[in-house]
């Protein structure tokens, strides 16, 4: 079996950046990005999307239902 790895699609106007999701990540791959969404709120961005393994606890904690995580595994 191979390895298990993961893509984030985040909805920046969904995004509120209330942070939640960047304590949770076990890789630290979130952060807050530098520029505002059309509400007036900076989103949360992915850095480094080679790195996610697909554990999806952002989408899970997420109160804005804004992070969507698909899983994909190398072969």
């Amino acid at each position: 079996m191979g390895k298990i790895t993961g893509k984030i699609i985040i909805d920046r106007e969904r995004c509120k950046g209330c942070e939640l999701c960047i304590t949770v990540c076990p890789k630290g791959i979130l952060a807050i990005d530098e520029t505002i969404n059309s509400y007036g709120f900076t989103p949360v961005i992915l850095r480094n999307s080679g790195q996610c393994n697909a554990c999806a606890q952002c989408a899970e904690i997420c109160p804005d239902i804004a992070i969507e995580v698909f899983k994909d595994s190398e072969k």
